[in-house]
């Protein structure tokens, strides 16, 4: 049995709380990939289950949307939470490596994968093809990928110097080819043999005053966006950050009375032939 760590539970705690933050960009996505009523689908690198039940609101009580992960605790706790909001009926998880799909050829009607294909991507074109196997022909495949984000407002330098750190430009790292980062997915698209390749930016902005929810996912999110850089950037610089980011300090960002922030996502689509 897969041990769960303090770590992984930290990391479902994290999920759990920004979730918050994404649920308008989920619904605005799903509207205009449109899946059809009834539709089977797979959400490729699902984790908790989140957005695998959006997507079964969205195909209604007789469609059917599979859930598959690597993480066999993000499945159990799938599977918790389908039976606590009464979706497991139209949801069901199984154990997998995005790379190596558990399923037949021509399985389902859609794919979708947000923030897990292509993270990072060694053989994009293999990994496209393995995706486009498990859909029948005309189905659609989805890649929602975060893309950019402004979470320090007033501190132009500052983000930019985080940015540039391993954490900041994961899953990119020293040495990767260029047309292997996520951000070139497009290619990866039209070199699988997809037709009708397409990108659309997704843009999610928050504003003073905030919610306590929201308030707590900002907070979470700016503390996972940049986890680890402490030791590539200078001690002032990383002393700046955490003057910003701390709820305990006196100029806590999140509590300006013009704070606003915002980040996208691009979705990356194609159809089967």
């Amino acid at each position: 049995m897969e041990k769960v760590t303090s770590d992984t539970r930290h990391y479902l705690q994290r999920l759990v709380i920004t979730n918050p933050l994404r649920e308008s960009v989920i619904r605005q996505v799903i509207q205009t990939l449109q899946p059809a009523l009834g539709s089977h689908g797979l959400d490729a690198g699902c984790g908790i289950g989140l957005q695998a039940f959006a997507l079964a609101g969205a195909v209604g009580p007789q469609g059917h949307v599979t859930g598959m992960d690597i993480n066999r605790e993000f499945l159990r706790r799938a599977a918790e939470l389908a039976d606590r909001v009464g979706i497991s009926r139209q949801t069901s998880f199984k154990h997998g490596d995005i790379n190596r799909l558990p399923f037949e050829n021509n399985t389902f009607d859609w794919l979708w994968s947000a923030d897990a294909a292509g993270y990072p991507a060694e053989e994009p074109l293999s990994l496209m093809r393995e995706l486009t196997r498990v859909v029948k022909p005309g189905g659609q495949i989805a890649l929602l990928i975060y893309s950019s984000q402004m979470l320090l407002p007033g501190h132009p330098l500052l983000e930019s110097q985080l940015n540039a750190t391993s954490a900041g430009i994961a899953p990119f790292h020293e040495g990767m080819k260029p047309q292997t980062h996520y951000l070139r997915a497009l290619g990866w698209i039209k070199s699988a043999g997809l037709k009708e390749a397409s990108v659309q930016a997704f843009v999610e902005s928050f504003h003073a005053p905030l919610s306590k929810k929201i308030r707590d996912a900002l907070l979470a999110l700016i503390e996972m966006r940049w986890e680890g850089a402490e030791s590539e950037v200078s001690p002032d610089v990383w002393a700046e950050y955490r003057r910003l980011s701390e709820p305990e300090s006196p100029d806590f960002i999140l509590e300006l009375p013009d704070y606003y922030a915002f980040f996208t996502y691009s979705l990356f689509r194609g159809r089967v032939p």
